[in-house]
């Protein structure tokens, strides 16, 4: 023999030795072990991925199929097509939303009887003379319905229930054209007088 082909005889039996060694097959099985252990525990986070993101049972038992069955590409596959957000980031920005449209609803007013855009600070509605508030007795600024006391100059609501007049026609006037219809209202008080 040739001390080339010794030394090639040599390092094959040695590595020939290392693969049928008990250390290398021990290694062998470790990482056998810990591949199938990876495999099963990405099939479980997939589960429980889909469980978050999705609300179709029947889409979570595939997707859970995919990872078990197909070792690690499945739950690659399923990386790439899960969807973006979780049902619970879904839901919180529908609240968020839902939130946001009624602050904004709370700041176009809109008349109660025709639903006419009005502004802060009409008294009555401009398309169906609806009275939406009401002038202050002292500073004549609209007032809200529940306000008990004028913010601009501090005079109590209950104070302009009534318009300060001489003679009981001119209040009786004074009030008709304060809530603008004044039809229906004296038709009840004819009816309730006779």
């Amino acid at each position: 023999m040739t001390g080339s082909s010794l030394i090639a005889t040599s390092a094959f039996g040695s590595v020939h030795g290392a693969l049928h060694s008990t250390t290398f097959d021990v290694a062998q099985k470790l990482a056998l072990l810990l591949a199938v252990v990876f495999w099963l525990g990405l099939a479980h986070w997939v589960y429980r991925d889909a469980r978050r993101r999705m609300d179709d049972s029947w889409l979570v038992a595939t997707a859970t199929a995919l990872g078990a069955v197909v070792p690690y590409v499945g739950a690659l596959v399923y990386l790439l097509f899960r969807p973006p957000e979780t049902l619970e980031d879904v839901r919180s920005r529908e609240i968020e939303i839902r939130a946001l449209e009624e602050h904004l609803h709370l700041r176009a007013a809109h008349c109660p009887v025709c639903q006419a855009e009005v502004e802060a600070d009409f008294r009555v509605c401009p398309i169906c003379t609806t009275q939406l508030k009401q002038p202050c007795a002292r500073c004549d600024a609209p007032l809200e319905r529940l306000w008990q006391a004028c913010p601009y100059c501090a005079t109590p609501v209950a104070a302009t229930a009534e318009p300060a007049a001489e003679d009981l026609d001119a209040a009786l006037t004074a009030r008709v054209v304060a809530n603008g219809s004044g039809r229906a209202k004296n038709g009840r008080a004819r009816s309730r007088a006779g």
